[in-house]
């Protein structure tokens, strides 16, 4: 009977010896880890411009599609604006125009003094001529030279009045572009006031209400995007070594009873947990104590229509006896 009781003990810490070796095996080859969180991307939501909010059709936690109008600001304010900046902008090309029609009556009053002053000289070069050989009485030739220097002053005035009118003009023209600028700042400012969705998911956080005054770019609440869902799963640094991109990844959601989800390995953090911690660990003193860190692993999940929420508590365990694919 007392070697049976011996034979028994010894039977049963075999047993317990080898289920441990096994979970031991198993823990190696397939680690997992509780410290898993499921992630997704989370838009913030702002107006690009300040003013108040005039509608909110949407409702919290309600399914969007990309190009859906979240809320919409006054705009009365933003109307007005692109009025102004568009009788500014008629304005401008009026003003424009003008000097250009201005410019070609210049042109053509330039052209004609140039011709005035061509013949102008060349009667006053034939009346020196003609009274250098003593065929012309010096009446005729002071006629001559004074026709010509009103012709040559009427094509000095003309000339300067046309330079006045392209410089007036050049100015103008950079009258219109500003003015086109203003108007297309102001079209997009009214443009703004109406928010839309940039991608599929659900709205969270929604507080804001018609009425509500709101600031550039403040955010004012987000969108869960449902196009991309990942773990981010927190391995102990013992477990890392055989860990690598690629490897397959089941996830049990707490939230999921009864389903598994499957992924694979995207990457692993080059940095532990609380090295980008605002207030990282400080181990420089004299009653240090080892603890194992842990490293973010992140989990690219395959497609799946359940119903995740970001944030949800997973379980992650990753096969590492497949092929590995990476470093």
């Amino acid at each position: 009977m007392k070697s049976f009781k011996i034979v028994a003990v010894a039977a049963m810490l075999i047993a317990i010896a080898a289920g441990l070796f096994l979970y031991w095996r198993h823990e190696e080859r397939y680690p997992s880890t509780k410290d898993a969180y499921v992630g997704a991307n989370i838009i913030n939501v702002a107006a690009q411009v300040a003013g108040q909010v005039a509608e909110v059709p949407i409702t919290d936690n309600q399914p969007i599609k990309a190009g859906d109008l979240l809320f919409t600001i006054d705009a009365t304010q933003f109307k007005a604006s692109v009025d102004q900046a568009q009788a500014d902008l008629d304005s401008s090309l009026q003003q424009a125009q003008s000097y250009s029609n201005q410019i070609t009556a210049a042109e053509a009053a330039v052209q004609s003094s140039q011709s005035a002053y061509n013949t102008a000289k060349n009667n006053f070069e034939r009346a020196k001529a003609l009274f250098s050989d003593g065929d012309l009485a010096q009446v005729s030739l002071d006629q001559a030279s004074t026709a010509f220097a009103e012709a040559s002053a009427r094509l000095t005035t003309s000339q300067s009045e046309l330079l006045a009118l392209q410089s007036g003009l050049a100015a103008k023209q950079d009258e219109v572009l500003a003015s086109r600028a203003q108007l297309e700042i102001a079209q997009a400012n009214l443009n703004w006031t109406k928010v839309y969705a940039t991608a599929d998911g659900w709205i969270a956080n929604l507080t804001l209400r018609p009425g509500s005054a709101v600031s550039a770019n403040a955010p004012q609440f987000s969108i869960v995007e449902s196009s991309d869902w990942w773990v981010d799963a927190n391995f102990k640094e013992t477990a890392l070594p055989r860990i690598r991109p690629g490897q397959p990844v089941t996830v049990k959601v707490d939230m999921l009873p009864g389903i598994t989800l499957t992924g694979k390995v995207a990457s692993i953090g080059r940095g532990s947990g609380d090295t980008f911690s605002l207030l990282p660990s400080e181990n420089a003193s004299g009653n240090w104590v080892k603890v194992t860190r842990r490293f973010p692993v992140r989990v690219e999940l395959d497609p799946t229509d359940v119903p995740l929420r970001v944030g949800g508590s997973s379980k992650v365990t990753v096969d590492t006896t497949e092929a590995q694919s990476g470093k």
